[in-house]
């Protein structure tokens, strides 16, 4: 029976209709578990809602003080300036405090020039808007820009360009931006060591989750979307490690001229800088050996599948190696000697997997030996960056020398 087109236009909008209400739903259930976490105890969302509290604190307080104690004729200034300068870190309220003002102090006096210049608002916001959007563009006053043009509309909107409404509009800003840097310095101090706890945390979890997943997929039959996945999954790792490196920059950005940071507790120390360049040399093998294995698979790809021994040999190497990366995560539990022995003994086995597997080569075709000789390199690679080095943590970066304990 035919459809009509009226027919089809309510299909596709009742369709349209089910698809916003399951993003909504999924939206509403996102938002849900952010508050929940929020409520559990530490972590990003805890942050977050801290400063927002401290944000408004602020704001009433700034509020409180020149518009209510004082009655400031710009008391709406302070509590403006005081909500904008509660920032993520003390050093960035400090430097965001001096931009703002010098942006605030810059479109104020251009606009006051101009109106008592030419005595009409709109011949005078003719003239100074273009310079104050130019000015709110310099890079150095980066997102306060924006407050160069619009104080300068405010200025011109309400007439107080007298000299005294300037001293109080730059007075008024001033003690907002005191008020503001002074809650976010004294009163819980934002310090982003966690954050870069999560990101080291999910480092060796997510490879760990990902070699096992892999090395059971292996053993139990696998197929094209499956290894897919695992490849999708491999390329989220340099993501991680991305995270990773925009955390510590806010961490050491986080403790530069913070009068609390001491105060506060962090925890263990942090593994140094050179235990993400080693994660970074484990994600390219990772990738690559992904991204060979999907390939063995395609339909598209030349590669050949794998032989059912290689496969099982494979497998007990990726299930070993993804036991290293456990350990790993176990030693940044505060696990110490335990984890060393469980890395240890894990990598002793899949350098084991990884001889039994070379071994295979000799046994294949030109065309199978292809595909299997691209997976031995890469998964030795793999495991040159996981073995252990002799320092303090069971890190990975150190490596024996080419051929040692990979003969099996």
């Amino acid at each position: 029976m035919a459809v009509s087109e009226s027919e089809h236009r309510l299909y596709r909008g009742g369709a349209a209709l089910g698809r916003m209400g399951q993003w909504l739903r999924w939206e509403a259930a996102a938002i849900g578990r952010s508050a929940r976490r929020a409520v559990a105890g530490p972590g990003p969302e805890r942050d977050v809602v801290t400063q927002s509290l401290k944000a408004a604190g602020a704001a009433a307080a700034a509020w409180a003080l020149t518009g209510w104690w004082w009655n400031a004729p710009m008391a709406l200034m302070a509590p403006w300036t005081a909500v904008v300068l509660v920032q993520s870190t003390v050093y960035r309220s400090l430097r965001s405090g001096v931009q703002q003002l010098v942006v605030i102090a810059l479109g104020t006096v251009l606009a006051a020039g101009a109106a008592n210049l030419t005595g009409d608002t709109m011949t005078a916001m003719v003239l100074v808007l273009p310079v104050a959007v130019l000015i709110g563009t310099y890079a150095r006053f980066g997102e306060h820009g924006l407050y160069a043009p619009t104080t300068a509309v405010f200025v011109l909107a309400y007439g107080s360009y007298s000299g005294l409404d300037i001293l109080h509009r730059l007075f008024e800003s001033a003690v907002g931006a005191v008020i503001g840097i002074a809650v976010n310095a004294l009163i819980l101090p934002p310090v982003h060591l966690r954050s870069v706890r999560d990101s080291l945390r999910r480092l060796p979890e997510e490879c760990a989750d990902l070699l096992h997943a892999a090395a059971e997929g292996l053993r139990e039959g696998y197929g094209r979307q499956e290894a897919e996945g695992w490849h999708d999954r491999a390329r989220r790792v340099p993501v991680i490690l991305a995270d990773l490196r925009d955390a510590r920059l806010w961490t050491r950005e986080s403790y530069r001229l913070n009068p609390g940071h001491r105060l506060r507790r962090t925890g263990a120390a942090l593994p140094p800088a050179e235990w993400d360049q080693a994660w970074e040399r484990i994600a390219d093998p990772l990738v690559a050996l992904m991204r060979t294995l999907a390939s063995t698979v395609s339909e598209e790809s030349p590669l050949r599948r794998l032989p059912d021994a290689a496969v099982g040999h494979l497998a007990d190497l990726l299930g070993a190696a993804g036991d290293v990366c456990a350990a790993d995560r176990a030693f940044l539990g505060g696990r110490s000697r335990g984890a060393r022995e469980e890395r240890a003994r894990a990598l002793e086995s899949a350098w084991s997997a990884h001889g039994r597997l070379k071994r295979q080569l000799v046994e294949q075709d030109s065309e199978t030996a292809t595909s299997l000789g691209g997976l031995v390199a890469q998964s030795q690679q793999l495991l040159h960056e996981l073995a252990p080095v002799e320092s303090e943590r069971p890190g990975p970066g150190g490596r024996p020398s080419h051929g040692e304990r990979s003969s099996g």
